[in-house]
């Protein structure tokens, strides 16, 4: 389960210390925007030795790395993929073939590393209006791209727009996103609300985030967490609702009916596909422990 992104920078030794206290389902630890020139050496280094040190928390953790067109990505990667996180993130991608040659260098780190082929995924950051637009091609470009993230502040920079608290200005890139990924059968998650303090607009964003149809939300405050967290879970009434219809399909198989009807509705298969989601999701949260 995944419902909250925490972008956590890569030269703060308190923030890496203490990220699998600040509930977030996947950590972004953040070896780009976050980190100054200067310090990117230092940045990967700590990363890595967190990596290494650290137990098992229960947190997934992604890497975001630096750009293709730069001197850093792939200093970044050898550093990295040795510790095996979950996915790396790379950065301004803009089609298809960015993903591949992070892909390729991976698989052969992999191998240097003696790591089982396939190990470290790919979650492409999608921030410019060339990336959006090959949104399809990017989702499907390799085995290893797992998801897929909005981001909005440079995507907007890029349009020549305006960011507001809204998100009009990208309504259509997060359709196309969605769209994108479905088609493609990954997960897709939203860019960050960037206003710290304003808990309401938070709430707002992310329902719309939900209702759009993404996997769940990214985040640069820890004090967002909890709120997307709870947006992006199942509700009781869901998860009874849920169970109610895998429960009368299968007194239907027993009385060997082949239509069946709830509270006057019939149940078709994207009723029951969103039941199997929800109980998923139910799963996940309390370790299968029914509510």
């Amino acid at each position: 389960m995944r419902r909250t992104m925490l972008f956590v920078p890569g030269n703060s030794p308190n923030l890496l210390m203490n990220f699998d206290i600040l509930g977030a389902d996947s950590v972004i630890l953040d070896l780009e925007d976050a980190v100054s020139p200067a310090e990117k050496d230092s940045a990967r280094i700590l990363v890595r030795s967190m990596l290494q040190t650290m137990g098992d928390t229960g947190c997934e953790v992604i890497v975001r790395i630096n750009p293709v067109d730069t001197d850093f990505w792939k200093e970044d990667l050898r550093e990295v993929v040795k510790c095996r996180p979950s996915m790396i993130m790379p950065t301004k991608v803009g089609g298809p073939e960015t993903v591949k040659q992070v892909a390729d260098y991976i698989a052969g780190l992999e191998k240097e590393y003696g790591i089982p082929e396939g190990t470290v995924g790919i979650i492409p950051l999608i921030e410019t209006a060339l990336g959006v637009e090959n949104a399809f091609a990017i989702a499907g470009a390799d085995k290893r791209v797992r998801a897929m993230l909005l981001g909005g502040e440079d995507l907007t920079a890029d349009l020549r727009c305006k960011r507001t608290k809204e998100g009009n200005e990208i309504f259509y890139a997060r359709s196309r996103m969605v769209c994108a990924a479905r088609a493609c059968g990954i997960d897709v998650y939203d860019t960050p609300f960037t206003d710290v303090n304003d808990m309401e607009g938070l709430r707002k964003d992310a329902e719309l985030a939900k209702s759009l149809g993404f996997s769940g939300k990214s985040s640069i405050s820890p004090g967002h967490v909890a709120a997307i967290n709870e947006i992006f879970s199942p509700t009781q009434e869901e998860i009874d609702y849920a169970h109610e219809v895998m429960d009368t399909i299968e007194e239907a198989k027993r009385q060997g009916k082949g239509v069946v009807a709830l509270r006057g509705k019939m149940i078709d298969a994207p009723i029951v596909n969103r039941a199997k989601q929800v109980i998923e999701m139910e799963e996940a949260m309390f370790g299968g422990v029914r509510q």
